[in-house]
């Protein structure tokens, strides 16, 4: 694992990194995807993109983790998340967020309306 987490980018701009994990065996790549979950809170950055496409990946792995971002108050990261890895997901990982899809469609708080994270929920809920 310390290896590996070695191998985590640096920066918003190492795609070194990101490349060699794409090399690794998916089963050492598990432990540190909640790690690689934190390089698309800002899918501005050069490396979002590449790494939510290794994220998804691991469509059932990364449920749990994705959940944990859909609890916190970083709305951005939340939009995002649904956006770059939800919305993306086969049906089988996606129905799986069916009750956060629901709640932020039908009880959004300001701050989740101020992100459309009402509005994205509805489209992925509509993709159920």
């Amino acid at each position: 694992m310390n290896e590996i987490s070695n191998l985590l980018p640096r920066d918003k701009f190492d795609f070194e990194r990101v490349n060699e994990l794409k090399q690794l065996n998916k089963s050492d790549l598990i432990p540190v995807l909640p790690n690689l979950l934190e390089w698309i809170q800002d899918m501005n950055w050069p490396i979002a993109k590449e790494t939510a496409k290794l994220l998804l990946n691991f469509p059932s792995e990364i449920v749990p983790y994705i959940k944990i971002v859909l609890q916190s108050d970083d709305y951005i990261w939340k939009y995002w998340c649904l956006s770059e890895l939800v919305k993306k997901l086969p049906i089988d990982s996606k129905i799986l967020f069916k009750d956060e899809l629901e709640k932020l469609a039908n009880s959004p708080t300001p701050d989740e309306q101020l992100e459309e994270l009402d509005e994205i929920a509805l489209e992925i809920l509509g993709t159920l």
